[in-house]
């Protein structure tokens, strides 16, 4: 069979791409290609930094002070 992806085959695919969607609309593609990579990475990031501040306000919290979640109170209480 050969090689399959050598570089005179990607450049006869790539004029063939060009010819049938035109620059204009490849130029489209790759903008919006390029801003949903953006979006992801970002939300990537907001979805770490969600938790940090629950994490933080705990961490910042005076070590005397215990937090009881309502359910172990709950338990406590029907015991």
């Amino acid at each position: 069979m050969g090689d399959l992806f050598s570089i005179q085959h990607l450049l006869v695919l790539l004029l063939i791409v060009v010819l049938v969607f035109g620059t204009k609309k490849l130029r489209n593609i790759g903008s919006d290609l390029g801003g949903a990579v953006k979006s992801f990475k970002e939300g990537m990031k907001g979805a770490d930094s969600d938790e940090a501040p629950e994490k933080k306000a705990l961490d910042q919290a005076d070590p005397s002070v215990t937090v009881v979640s309502a359910q172990s109170v709950h338990d406590k209480t029907t015991s």
